[in-house]
């Protein structure tokens, strides 16, 4: 490689000295002015030597460290490079309705276990009106082996989505430093579909599917999220979103949205994904992606802290606003019981029925209390 090179930059030592002086000296030039062109040719020629000599190492180097930087950077501004993992594509392609769009929770062992969560939320699917089909096209991401294996025995599309030096399958105290990590790693997983091509609604686990929610959706939308309080007007900034529940089209927009989403975590250190939404929401960089934003209704997308109120019109209902694994079975069951007693009903008894949710019951912002440290958590198991 490096002869390749010289032969580029140096002339042919087949020729003297002397040659090289008589081609850039009229032949009736003194003997001095020859020795000086001779020495300005070598001068030059060593110079250039010791530049490749020392300068090619150096483009090696750099060679090799700049291009995964040149992705990182590139990711950012919209470059569709990426590396595709093979199992996550032919999971999605199993699972995607005939418009690329596939339906997406996640899952750790905590909400995996037989009787937790996830039973529930698979339940709401078959239990809930012109929603039993659409569990066909729902990818489990288990964020631990467990929840993986649990995932695999009780559904058809599973993936395990793992993150080095991190353990995701006890319960994640709401911000506590694995809370963080695995919602800013959720974000980022949904910017992959997003560059997949497909679109995604992405829902957790402790939403209850009650009706086909798609019926719902506003036509022309990038970008819709769930509301923990929605003050009426669909494209007011001033919503409380809940990245619990959104529904994103694949596009140029939304896949610059989630790439800036996500690296405004390091600008905003300790705050979680809802947190910087509802900050980036407002910044000129976030307008000038020309993202078609909308809150969804909690008429339709309720939840504990903003219920639906009416059993005729809602689709799903989210236990948020609680904490606390135990709060949050207990209030899913009673939801699940309210849902099939009203639908235990004719249909004109459903279509005068005046009451609502006997929930909230344990869920309450009253009970509140701090992420235990990992000594108090193991303090509370033992007693």
């Amino acid at each position: 490689m490096y002869k390749k090179i010289l032969s580029t930059v140096m002339p042919s030592w087949s020729s003297s000295p002397e040659t090289l002086a008589v081609k850039t000296a009229d032949s009736s030039s003194s003997a001095a002015a020859t020795g000086y062109n001779i020495f300005r040719r070598r001068n030059l020629t060593l110079t250039l030597l010791v530049g490749v000599v020392l300068g090619l190492p150096c483009l090696i180097y750099f060679n090799d460290l700049i291009p995964s930087q040149l992705l990182s950077l590139s990711s950012f501004y919209g470059s569709s490079s990426f590396k595709v993992d093979q199992r996550l594509k032919e999971v999605l392609e199993k699972a995607a309705m005939k418009d690329n769009t596939v339906i997406l929770t996640t899952l750790n062992e905590a909400w995996a276990t037989p009787n937790s969560v996830v039973d529930l939320f698979l339940e709401s699917f078959r239990i809930g009106e012109r929603t039993q089909n659409l569990s066909s096209n729902l990818v489990i991401v288990a964020l631990d082996g467990k929840a993986y294996n649990r995932c695999m025995e009780i559904h058809p599309h599973c993936y395990a989505l793992t993150t080095s030096g991190v353990d995701f399958s006890e319960e994640a105290y709401f911000m506590s430093p694995d809370y963080l990590v695995m919602m800013w790693r959720r974000i980022d997983f949904l910017r992959t579909v997003l560059e997949m091509g497909y679109n995604f609604v992405f829902t957790d686990a402790d939403i209850m599917w009650f009706r086909n929610p798609f019926e719902r959706f506003y036509h022309g939308s990038d970008f819709q999220i769930a509301c923990d309080y929605y003050n009426g007007n669909s494209r007011d900034l001033r919503n409380a979103p809940n990245g619990g529940f959104t529904y994103v089209q694949s596009n140029k927009r939304t896949k610059q949205f989630y790439k800036y989403w996500y690296e405004s975590r390091k600008s905003h250190p300790g705050k979680h994904d809802q947190d910087v939404l509802n900050i980036i929401k407002n910044k000129n960089s976030f307008k000038r992606i020309g993202l078609k934003m909308r809150f969804l209704n909690t008429a339709y997308f309720g939840g504990l802290c903003q219920p639906s109120r009416n059993l005729n019109e809602v689709c799903t209902m989210h236990v948020n606003c609680c904490y606390g694994l135990d709060n949050k079975l207990h209030d899913l069951n009673v939801m699940l019981d309210d849902w099939r007693r009203f639908m235990s009903l004719s249909a004109d008894s459903r279509k005068s029925w005046k009451s609502s949710w006997n929930v909230p019951q344990n869920c309450s912002l009253r009970n509140f209390h701090p992420h235990p440290s990992k000594k108090d958590a193991k303090q509370e198991k033992r007693d």
